[in-house]
């Protein structure tokens, strides 16, 4: 059966998310295509070929298998509506408004590691009308297997930000002014990533800042970054769960959730002492982290594409019938329809069970 699969994004950093998904799923012989809820963010696609421009060609394509990035996905859409996620629970919101907000458009949900798995699963059995998969995060599978002792004869620091203001150690002056005289020192390498929704002015701020020990990175690719750097310094940034995978330590700023996984400092003078005691890789944070990782994305494997895209062609075959309806999501359903400039009465309350006949 030639399977078809949607990836659908809303910004650029979904890219990084559905690639090694892309990967598997031509791996197997199998159609994939992305489409992108802002329009903006086509250009940062490399390949062409594999986007779908307007509406019209999602409904055309007709896809069986829709992998969501994005919090939200057009009801009117064929196929089954997986959300994949756009990151780790950071707790930026209140939990109702973050991660684990049921905005009624999903009917499975591939989850990252037991810390979301059962919150997610109690969740599914109040509401009644989706599923719940543990797979682990395509995003992170170009981490492993993780390189070990591969420390840089400098030092490397990567540096990443929040764009939410309140949250982020990119709009403190302060911690701008003493990563300035920081990495005046040499004495360790500066790399610098913010987030595609990061203010322009403060993106233009820290490029104006490079120098021969600080580079300044405009991609939404981390991997390579984060195997690069012996140490991350950030916020609240998800980006740090992706980091602790590789079992290197984080120095956060003011961090919302501080825990002994983590190295938080709430003033910009501890930077300095923070670092230099983290890269010694101190026995107890390090253990600490490998527990916090266990629960995060027990995974290693590298094959976490590979698990989301059996769930996915499992469920698509299974009998869902013990489903309930999703609910009607009127006021969303009109402000998805007026985003993307279609409308329609059209609106997939159950998930299909397709059979091989049908879509052959």
């Amino acid at each position: 059966m030639n399977y078809r699969f949607l990836i659908y994004i809303s910004y650029a950093y979904g890219i990084p998310i559905g690639n090694p998904l892309v990967d598997e799923i031509q791996s197997r012989g199998y159609e994939v295509k992305y489409f992108a809820e802002e329009k903006e963010t086509i250009s940062y696609f490399s390949d062409f070929g594999n986007v779908l421009l307007t509406v019209k060609e999602v409904i055309q394509y007709n896809p069986q298998i829709i992998l969501c990035t994005s919090n939200s996905v057009p009801d009117f859409f064929p196929g089954i509506k997986i959300q994949i996620f756009h990151g780790f629970s950071v707790g930026k919101r209140e939990e109702n408004k973050g991660h684990f907000n049921i905005r009624g458009w999903f009917d499975l949900y591939c989850t990252q590691g037991k810390s979301t798995t059962e919150k997610f699963k109690s969740l599914a059995a109040k509401y009644g009308y989706f599923d719940v998969v543990e797979t682990g995060w395509s995003k992170v599978d170009g981490l492993f297997p993780i390189k070990k002792n591969n420390k840089n004869e400098k030092p490397i620091v990567l540096v990443s930000s929040t764009f939410t203001p309140r949250l982020s150690l990119a709009h403190s002056e302060e911690i701008f002014k003493e990563i300035i005289r920081l990495s005046s020192s040499g004495k360790y390498e500066w790399v610098v990533v913010l987030h595609p929704k990061m203010d322009k002015d403060i993106v233009e701020k820290f490029k104006s800042i490079k120098n021969d020990f600080l580079t300044f990175y405009d991609t939404t690719d981390l991997i390579p970054l984060f195997k690069k750097a012996d140490v991350m310094f950030a916020d609240t940034t998800s980006a740090i769960y992706e980091f602790l995978l590789q079992e290197k330590p984080v120095v956060t700023y003011r961090n919302n959730r501080p825990g002994n996984h983590l190295c938080n400092i709430t003033e910009p003078h501890e930077l300095s002492m923070a670092l230099k005691y983290v890269l010694k890789n101190p026995e107890e944070l390090i253990q600490n982290i490998k527990k916090f990782n266990s629960e995060l994305h027990p995974y290693t494997d590298g094959k976490s594409s590979k698990r989301i895209v059996d769930a996915a062609i499992d469920f698509l075959h299974k009998d869902k019938s013990y489903l309930k309806a999703k609910p009607l999501n009127l006021i969303r359903k009109i402000k998805i329809r007026k985003k993307l400039h279609f409308f329609t009465f059209k609106s997939f309350l159950k998930p299909p069970t397709f059979s091989e006949e049908r879509f052959s």
